[in-house]
Formats: C-alpha cells, structure tokens, sequence
C-alpha cells in the first residue's frame, strides 16, 4: 500500500489518491479479532493443532477453537497495554482447500504474538492470520511471511486478495457490482506449496505496543524493521519453524521494509531461503515526488529525470489500454520495451522538464517559478518513436497530475492505471484515486464477516484498522544515515551474506504508483558489484499496484510463485545481467544515493 498525502501535513502533496504505500484516510472498521500462535510443519506444536483435522470442504469441524478476544487494542500513536494484558492465545479453525488439483487440510491460526527485543523486553502485541498444512513429504514446509506497506497498512490487502485459501473477487479494473464483492475459494491460493502468515505491524490491525513503548515508538523505517524481526523469530520459535524454508513477501512499502529485514533476520542468525518484493518502491530517492513531499522541500528533486522517465512507460501502459496508441500495439512486453528505449533515448532531453514534472504531480507546478514543458509541436515529433497519441503525451507533460489529463473529464487510478470514473462521480470527492474505491470499502466489508464466521476470532472491545492514517505523517523515513531510505545497499549486503537467497520482483504494467520500469533500474545497480551473480528474477504482468486482483495476472503469477518457490527459473523472467543498464547518477550499488551524490 502507498497511501498519498493529502491529509498528511505536506505542503507539496499529491492529489488524493488511495493508499496502500503512503497515507489514505484510515478505514476504521469495527470487527471482531483474536490472539494466537499456529504452524503446521511436524512439529510438536504444529502437530497438536492439525491432529482435529478432517476432511471438509470449507466448513467447520469437530476441534475447532473459536476465541473471544476481551482486549480493547488501540492503534493510536501514544497508546500501549500494559504487559499484563498481553495473551497469545488464538483462534484455531480447520478447513480443506479443494479448489486445486488435490484436497489440501489446512488450519487457520488468528491471534497475537508478542514481540520482545535481544534482552527479553515485550515491544508489541502483533496481530497475525497463518494458514498452515501438514507435510506431504516427510520435510519442514516453507513458510512465508506477507505485508503490504504504507507505511500504515495492515495486512489486509495481501490477505484478502491474493494467495490465502480464499479471498475478494473482485472485477479489476472495473466496478462492476461495487462494492458487493464475494469471498471466494481461491484457486490460486499457495497453501499447497506454502505456509503463509499474514502480519500487522504495530498501530495498525488489532496490534498494539507495549508499555513503556508506545505506537509511535515503532512507527520508522529502523524500528518497524526491528520489531517486524522480532516477530518473526517469535513465530518461528513457538511453532518450532527454524528449520523451515522462510520467505518473506512485502508489497509497496513492504518492499524496502523486505530489503532492510532480511538484512536484520539474516544478521539475527534467521536464514532465509528466499524474498519476493512486489510492487517496489527500493530507493525514495529515486523517486522524486516521493521524496518532495515526504522531505517538503524541493530537495526531493535531485533525481527528478530519473523519475519521469522511470513513470512514463507505466503510463504508457495505461494509454495503450485506453486505445491512445497509434499503431495499435502488439502486446504489452513489447509495447513497455519500446516505452522503455523512448525514454531512454529522450533521457538528455527530458531533463529540461524533469522539475516541473515533478512538482505537477503535486499540484505545485510553479514552486520553482514558471513551469517548463514540451511545446505542443515537439510532442507531435515524438507521437511515432513514442507510439502514443498526442493527446496521451500531452496529458503525461502537464500542470496537473496526469491521472486527470489521460482522458478529459476522467480520472485515472494511480494505484491501478486502468480503474476510471468520470470527474462527476460523487466517491471521488473522498477518495480521488478509483483504483482505491475498488476495493477499499469492499474488503473491509469482507473482513467484518470473515473473522468471526471463518476465522473463528471476534475482538468485540476493538477496532480493526486495515490502514491508520495517523501513521504515514508520524514516520521517521531516515535509515542509513540518510533522511529517507535506499534499500539496494541492504539488499546486496543480504544477498553477500547469503549468496543462496533467491529474490524475485513482481511488477504490474499499469502501476502508477510504484511503476515497473523504476524498479528495473533500481534492481540493475546491482550490477556495478564485481562478481555478484545473484538468484535475481524480474516478472512483469498485466494489472496495478494489487497485481493479484487482475482475473488473467493472478494465474500466472501462481504458475510462476510455485516455480519460485520450487527452486526453478521463470521463462518470462529478467535476470540481473538483461536488466536494463542502471542509471549513471544512481550507482554502486552498495553506497546509498544521496551519498554517492554528495560524493561526485
């Protein structure tokens, strides 16, 4: 999740928009949850919640372990429990997932675990949802851990509409029936290929700091990452997991969260197998409206070319869904590689623009005086190298941000370019991003009902928080020394402790919000490191910034997740060596980026 910032505080903002990376109005949803541990790989622990396990198709069983919660959690920044009031206990339910090609008995664990640092001391209660199944084979099953981003998501989204047994079908790109959308038996869940624990960092969820910390003491780039490591190795200890595969899974923010946690797990003596990084944001720098409006200063700007050729092939995307191509292209990869080589060919020249770009996406395109863009008669000279209609670049190079310039009158997702409604639809006046409206109100819904009658857990004292708003304006985005976070040093220094971990990046062609090329190019300044010959793969699919709710990308991003996880090479995939070339002011790898520019 990247929520925007409009009611954030930043006096340089981005139009409203929904947020699963940066700051949207919270959804606060009265729901009931509960507390708990649950794993299924044979061990002792394990064994005693899959031995009720029968054979049933979605419904409840004998064994089964409902759980009221009593506690009253609380996700505002100066609150805490007492450790006295702090349980693990849980929810346990038992299912059988029969929508793949054989019957899965799987467990659903619905709880708290409390994380505690190196000495012992608690720092958090934190909410958690695993589905776990017995071996097949005799061997400890992977496990993986899921996170959407924010920073101030719960993990919600990933939940709900991705790979759990069942999800939200949703219509994507379309609203067709919004927002009564149905919980579904997913046949595209992993549960036969993976265990999957679905956590909510502090403040968020139903998880909840503890004194004498509070909320906010967990709300930074360092000390998320801290206090996300010290819930996993909690998980891992209770449901003796350590000989397990661990994976972690973040999306949006959850991607530089991934790159610096595995860093922190694999320094903690946790090895990893393997991280996926959906949908990625690795360096803020890089992306200059990101860092404009989370630094308030022009500052942000350092690398503004970076970014407006690195957003251009995502909208170039959307504009060929919106027929404003011509010719018509003749897929997707292809038409995202000539996008590609454009920008990279216009790089020099879009220079001259790049600043004003920028601060047009933040409705400010005259904080450095008069704007400067292309003349309409140098945009027509670009309409055949481009293949775009002038009126697509027309509406890529102006004053206002170019969700509202694409089609007259309409305005386009930012989280999910292809999601449109008409300027007139009334839902855009508190949510100005429809790829947010899509979903937003919809699964929290589902959540209501899935809790207690699926999961088993009903907290009746508190409020779910699937996003806290309060949480994107607190954060201390500074790591590394640097005011704002650059994670390829984190991933290279994982990936030089661990030469075996396997990374794979996912990308949706019609992101807006993270967009695929941006990460190309991050992942690529990899390749400045003499020798690193990392287990990198790059996917790419049709669909947004919530690949997974795209009915033809889910499929095939099952087909190539099983692959992954199965140790084998995806046909489709980029390696670090066909990666396109990193761009020249944003390298080595292993030096942040705004300390190799303070370098030159």
């Amino acid at each position: 999740m990247k929520p925007n910032r409009s009611s954030s505080g930043y006096v340089l903002r981005r139009s409203p928009a929904f947020g699963r990376l940066v700051g949207v109005g919270a959804l606060l949803v009265g729901v009931s949850l509960v507390t708990a541990c649950g794993g299924d790989d044979g061990s002792p622990v394990a064994s005693a919640a899959s031995a009720n396990q029968v054979d049933v198709s979605a419904k409840t069983v004998t064994g089964n372990q409902p759980y009221v919660d009593p506690i009253a959690y609380s996700g505002n920044a100066t609150d805490s429990l007492d450790v006295s009031q702090v349980s693990e206990n849980a929810a346990v339910m038992h299912y059988q997932w029969t929508a793949g090609a054989t019957p899965v008995n799987y467990t659903t664990t619905t709880g708290h675990l409390t994380a505690s640092d190196a000495s012992g001391n608690p720092e958090a209660t934190m909410s958690y949802v695993a589905y776990t199944a017995p071996s097949s084979n005799g061997q400890p099953r992977p496990v993986t851990f899921f996170y959407n981003g924010g920073p101030g998501s719960s993990s919600i989204w990933l939940r709900l509409g991705s790979f759990a047994p069942t999800r939200v079908a949703t219509p994507d790109p379309l609203l067709t029936n919004w927002p009564n959308y149905t919980l579904v038996d997913n046949a595209e869940s992993l549960i036969a290929t993976t265990d999957m624990v679905f956590i909510d960092p502090p403040g968020t969820g139903l998880s909840e700091a503890i004194a004498p910390n509070t909320n906010s003491s967990f709300w930074g780039s360092d000390v998320d990452v801290n206090v996300m490591r010290d819930f996993i190795q909690r998980y891992l200890t209770v449901n003796s997991r350590s000989s397990s595969p661990i994976y972690l899974y973040g999306e949006s923010y959850g991607t530089p969260r991934t790159n610096m946690l595995a860093l922190a797990l694999e320094t903690a003596g946790v090895h990893l197998t393997g991280i996926v990084l959906q949908s990625s944001i690795l360096n803020y720098f890089a992306d200059a409206v990101e860092a404009t409006a989370i630094e308030n200063s022009t500052a942000g700007l350092k690398l503004a070319t970076d970014t407006l050729v690195g957003y251009y092939p995502g909208y170039a995307a959307v504009a060929s869904y919106f027929n404003q191509v011509s010719p018509a292209q003749p897929s997707q990869s292809t038409f995202a590689t000539q996008s590609e080589q454009f920008v990279t060919n216009k790089y020099s020249t879009f220079k001259t623009y790049a600043n004003s770009w920028a601060l047009s996406q933040l409705g400010s395109p005259n904080a450095l005086g008069t704007p400067k863009y292309p003349s309409k008669s140098t945009l027509a000279s670009w309409e055949s190298p481009s293949g775009l209609t002038l009126q697509a670049l027309q509406g890529y190079f102006s004053k206002t941000p170019f969700q509202t310039t694409l089609l007259p009158g309409t305005t386009i997702g930012r989280y999910d370019g292809r999601v449109s409604l008409p300027n007139s639809d009334s839902r855009l006046a508190s949510d100005g991003d429809p790829s947010d409206i899509l979903i937003s109100q919809p699964f929290t819904t589902a959540l209501q009902t899935q809790m207690p009658n699926y999961l088993g857990y009903s907290a009746p004292n508190a409020t779910f928080l699937p996003l806290n708003d309060n949480i994107i304006g607190s954060w201390d985005f500074s790591h590394n020394g640097q005011p704002l976070p650059d994670t390829l040093p984190d991933l290279l220094a994982a990936i030089q402790m661990n030469p075996q971990l396997k990374v794979l990046a996912s990308n949706g062609y019609h992101d807006l919000a993270t967009p695929f090329f941006n990460t190309e190019k991050q992942l690529a300044r990899l390749q400045t490191v003499s020798g690193l010959n990392p287990h990198l793969q790059v996917t790419f699919y049709q669909g947004g910034h919530m690949i997974y709710l795209d009915d033809v990308a889910r499929p095939q991003m099952k087909s190539d997740l099983v692959a992954y996880f199965g140790g084998q090479s995806i046909p489709s995939a980029l390696t670090l060596a066909t990666l396109p070339a990193p761009w020249a002011d944003e390298n080595p790898a292993g030096t942040p980026t705004l300390t190799a520019q303070a370098a030159h």
